[in-house]
């Protein structure tokens, strides 16, 4: 069955960098969401706890409870508030405050201009008001930048304003709680980060995506795609391959069927080029739900070792790539 490995050494390399960038590897947030951008999440909680980190992002409870053994507190991005010791609750808007449940960890989202989620910033002093009044723990305040991996001076904007947060949240009497901002982007493209904590995404899975005109750390891509030799035949010239035999031979050619498809989360995308694999292999026709084929005999190859080239290919980006991984793929730590 097609599989995927999991390069523990270039995990490490990767926050090992990020934690000489941002000073400190106790204000790392490992963003583990949707499967850990498909690499697994379980897998990638052990890893992060073995290197040491001690706090996480995760989408919802669900995911929170599967790694909570792992680390000292979760931050849970988009679920109702309920009292749990180690983890905190994200707070989208006015009614989110109000849904959650007494005594739970919140920390409040302020939309400082990417229009997004969070509360508006006129809103903050009755968001804060309404955390008093429905006895909720606030632990933490947050925003996030919209632009930091882009030429302009959006993301300066976007840090200025949450400045004026922070002032006003310490007046308002919160003066020990944490204030995060920065995201794989800006925590690579900027030199300092006066926030408490940094939430890192596609950098510690081996990416950037920041624009070429920026200086940026050696990242290591983390995960590989594999896929195992099905049957062969002996394909004649002029036979076609596949639904509508859209691949023709132009010689006789020996071809390979593999164990992949869009059932695995591949992309079924009707390309004018052929993509080619790692090891250099076009994909011959039509990706079905299940396989591929190739014009080889080896019993595994190499589909993919690095979700951005694919994704340029694909015309989308390195996340995308990454999520679309099915979680039914096994995931086996090199």
């Amino acid at each position: 069955m097609a599989y995927i490995t999991i390069n523990r050494q270039n995990f490490f390399h990767n926050l090992n960098q990020i934690a000489l960038k941002i000073g400190s590897i106790d204000k790392i947030l490992v963003v583990l969401k949707d499967n850990a951008y498909g690499h697994g999440l379980t897998t990638m909680a052990k890893l992060a706890f073995e290197f040491g980190i001690k706090s996480a992002v995760v989408k919802d409870i669900s995911e929170a409870n599967q790694v909570k053994a792992f680390f000292k507190d979760i931050l849970i991005l988009n679920d109702n508030a309920i009292k749990e010791s180690s983890f905190s609750f994200a707070l989208n808007s006015l009614e989110s405050i109000k849904s959650a449940k007494e005594s739970s960890k919140v920390e409040l989202k302020v939309d400082t201009g990417m229009h997004r989620n969070g509360i508006a910033m006129s809103e903050l002093e009755e968001a804060l008001r309404l955390i008093e009044e429905y006895k909720l723990e606030l632990v933490g305040v947050m925003t996030h930048f919209a632009s930091a991996d882009e030429v302009g001076s959006e993301l300066f904007w976007q840090q200025k304003n949450f400045e004026s947060i922070k002032q006003r949240v310490k007046e308002y009497g919160y003066t020990n709680i944490r204030f995060h901002s920065f995201n794989s982007a800006a925590s690579l493209r900027l030199k300092n980060c006066n926030d408490e904590m940094v939430r890192v995404g596609i950098a510690i899975y081996g990416y950037s995506e920041l624009d070429s005109t920026f200086n940026s750390i050696e990242l290591k891509p983390v995960l590989a795609l594999h896929a195992k030799k099905v049957s062969s035949r002996l394909l004649r010239r002029s036979q076609r391959v596949g639904y509508s035999g859209t691949f023709v031979a132009h010689k006789d050619m020996l071809v390979s069927t593999y164990d992949l498809g869009y059932g695995d989360g591949w992309f079924r995308v009707e390309q004018s080029k052929a993509y080619t694999t790692t090891d250099g292999l076009e994909i011959l026709g039509r990706v079905s739900m299940d396989f591929i084929s190739l014009e080889s005999s080896q019993n595994e190859v190499t589909i993919m070792d690095n979700a951005q080239k694919t994704a340029k290919h694909f015309g989308t980006i390195s996340y995308e790539i990454l999520t679309s991984l099915s979680s039914k793929l096994e995931r086996v730590i090199i």
